[in-house]
């Protein structure tokens, strides 16, 4: 092999033993998914020493599409190293693993969810959606699918729920396109297919809208979306969308109001629109841990998109600057370091907003109004010294 990329159908003719495939995509690409086998490497990691450690080994190297990937090959190969490209990226392994795989039956992936997950996954569901009391007789939900590991396992769980259900409700299974490239969208497709959910797809232009916009692009183009689901659920007959947030998502989100953004929230699991009457959001994920979610993704080989913005959908994944680390992945990695000292720290995270002392607080808002302490405090004896 001379030249600087291998293709998927070469990779498959080598011995394993006779190579090492190296994922050189950023941290938070690589937790939506790695194809089987390979290491985790910066790019600074690849270097003399990793490569003498390795042997006589090929290095093959992958990024999201390939680009950066190739240029690290070449640069390994001009001092002597066996280095290869894996040519089209993650996205060109995926096209081409969910062509030649075996079809799932979707019974074994709900068997999964019954049997082996059932107390980590549909315990805690159907937890959710009885003590926020989410659903009621006669709603119809549309369940908003990304195509990521949380909204798919979500409508798995919606599906289950209702076979079980004790009240009567409808569900739709809504996806926005809101400018996938054709690799994602087909990933989306194929894995709906392939877990028998019945997908409703509609298209929007939201990336399109939101690329030129230097500041908060992530935000507005959450905002959007948020809008266009709540306008074709309503369309549909629906009175709620239900999306995936987990867990792990609820107390990153807390700690982050409490270190970015100065005041201490949290996520709902559920909130009456403001903008579409009648509408309501729930998050009946919200007691699912993300691990258990990444263990029954890959007990069952599914794989999902990640965010596919334009922003994340090219290289720049593979390529971080301090910059481009996003502040959610600088919060998972600060409560990872923080449960080495305290294991129960998430959980004292997620309790401390249910566990509000409003008499040993400065200054709270309620409706939009902010109270301060300092309003009762001369009638209010109860505030005493500890």
């Amino acid at each position: 092999m001379e030249n600087i990329e291998i293709t998927y159908k070469q990779l498959k003719e080598l011995k394993k033993e006779s190579y090492q495939l190296v994922d050189i995509r950023e941290e938070s690409a690589i937790t939506y998914g790695m194809i089987s086998g390979a290491v985790h490497k910066s790019k600074e990691q690849l270097n003399l020493e990793y490569v003498n450690e390795i042997g006589d080994k090929k290095l093959i190297l992958y990024c999201t599409k390939g680009f950066f990937s190739k240029e690290k090959a070449r640069e390994l190969q001009n001092i002597g190293c066996q280095a290869y490209s894996l040519s089209g990226g993650y996205h060109g392994w995926l096209l081409e693993h969910m062509q030649e795989a075996e079809e799932h039956v979707s019974k074994e992936i709900e068997k999964s969810i019954r049997k082996k997950f059932h107390k980590e996954l549909f315990s805690r569901f159907a937890k959710a959606v009885k003590d926020y009391e989410l659903i009621q007789e006669g709603d119809k939900i549309a369940v908003c699918i990304s195509g990521g590991k949380d909204s798919m396992l979500m409508a798995k769980l919606f599906q289950e729920l209702q076979y079980h259900r004790k009240v009567s409700f409808e569900l739709k299974f809504l996806v926005m396109d809101p400018g996938y490239n054709e690799t994602n969208r087909k990933v989306i497709e194929n894995n709906a297919k392939k877990m028998n959910i019945p997908i409703t797809i509609f298209e929007s232009d939201i990336f399109d809208a939101v690329y030129e916009i230097e500041k908060s692009p992530c935000y507005l183009c959450a905002r959007m979306r948020r809008g266009h689901l709540y306008n074709k659920a309503k369309e549909l007959g629906c009175n709620k969308i239900a999306l995936g947030h987990h867990y792990d998502d609820v107390i990153e989100t807390i700690l982050m109001g409490m270190l970015y953004g100065a005041q201490i929230q949290t996520m709902m699991p559920k909130l009456h629109s403001t903008n579409f009457e009648g509408m309501e959001l729930i998050r009946p994920m919200y007691y699912i841990r993300e691990e258990d979610i990444k263990r029954w993704r890959d007990y069952n080989g599914l794989y999902f998109i990640q965010c596919a913005c334009r922003f994340t959908d090219t290289c720049t994944t593979c390529e971080p600057d301090g910059r481009s680390v996003s502040k959610r992945m600088e919060i998972k990695n600060l409560i990872a370091d923080m449960k080495k000292i305290n294991p129960f720290v998430e959980g004292n995270i997620f309790k401390s907003v249910e566990n509000v002392n409003l008499s040993t607080i400065i200054a709270y808002k309620e409706h939009g109004i902010k109270h301060h302490f300092l309003e009762h405090y001369s009638d209010n004896f109860s505030i005493k010294e500890k």
